[in-house]
């Protein structure tokens, strides 16, 4: 997919139109009007105005050009594990994570008309994964899109006489797409089934970047926060090992630990990491200057209020 459907296009160029009026009160995401972040943008953000990106890249790159005051980016799934890129984009775009945002993920089939017979569900490989078995079981044919809701707009554009006689230029089927019940709402689709997931526990963590770091209270002992770095360990035996131990001798919990190579030469690891605590807490000073001192590098990304208990 190189561009939106027209129908999902127009919308895209009215809420761009209205956000250039408020910079300070837009919120970027990625996909088209009616994706599961334009979904999180709106719950996160309910007076802010949504900014629908084509890519991760351009989401970013709004904050950090002044055009959009926050983004807010998918960073893992339950089901499905991390973001692929995120890992990659987050250190590079030299935005502070400000806050979280998790949200259960519910997946829809909708179509032009609830009377069609639906052979082929277009949707992106993540949405088409959590409703593997469901699709299976309905002899439903996945077809792979860049964006649930770009998928769901190029079935409002398919127009219905060439649907009907299977020219819709899906391999000859009627053609239905897996999106959040937004988009139906935006592209007037009908909802042929709700809740077509195979697990009920399908949750999106989203993080709000931001280009100034969130300001913390570090004599509020109420304030629960997490703080998220990445790092990178000299290339010596048991080095891991040994920059997770102040870790465990602090009383520092680790929520999150997750491995990456860095360019292709399989020569380097950098860790993403999510700890419960802030910079400036005694005990959080202590275990990331172990760490530091085990690694080549070493960068905060963010500290910013928990959104949920961890532990």
């Amino acid at each position: 997919m190189e561009n939106y459907p027209k129908i999902a296009q127009k919308l895209v160029d009215e809420m761009t139109k209205a956000a250039a009026l408020s910079p300070e009160k837009t919120v970027s995401f990625q996909g088209a009007p009616g994706a599961n972040s334009h979904l999180a943008a709106i719950n996160y953000f309910p007076d802010g105005l949504p900014l629908p990106c084509f890519s991760f890249e351009d989401a970013i790159d709004a904050v950090k050009d002044g055009i959009a005051d926050h983004a807010i980016i998918p960073i893992e799934n339950s089901l499905h594990g991390r973001v692929a890129d995120i890992h990659f984009l987050l250190p590079e775009s030299g935005l502070s994570i400000v806050g979280e945002y998790f949200m259960p993920i519910q997946h829809c089939l909708m179509a032009k008309s609830a009377a069609l017979s639906i052979n082929a569900a277009i949707s992106h490989p993540q949405a088409l994964g959590q409703c593997r078995l469901y699709l299976r079981r309905k002899n439903i044919k996945p077809i792979s899109y860049a964006d649930t809701a770009a998928a769901a707009a190029l079935v409002a554009d398919m127009d219905m006489a060439d649907n009907q006689n299977g020219q819709n230029g899906q391999n000859g089927q009627n053609s239905a797409a897996i999106a959040p019940s937004l988009a139906a709402k935006l592209y007037g689709l009908s909802i042929i089934e709700q809740g077509i997931e195979d697990a009920d526990h399908n949750m999106t963590r989203f993080v709000v970047l931001a280009r100034e770091a969130a300001k913390y209270n570090q004599n509020n002992a109420q304030q629960h926060v997490m703080t998220t770095f990445i790092f990178e360990v000299k290339n010596i035996p048991a080095a891991l090992y040994k920059a997770m131990g102040g870790f465990a001798t602090n009383g520092v919990n680790m929520t999150k630990l997750e491995s990456y190579q860095l360019g292709g030469s399989f020569s380097a690891t950098e860790f993403y990491a999510d700890i419960v605590g802030a910079p400036g807490d005694e005990a959080v000073d202590r275990a990331l200057a172990e760490l530091a001192f085990h690694c080549k590098k070493l960068r905060i990304l963010g500290t910013y209020p928990m959104a949920r208990k961890r532990g």
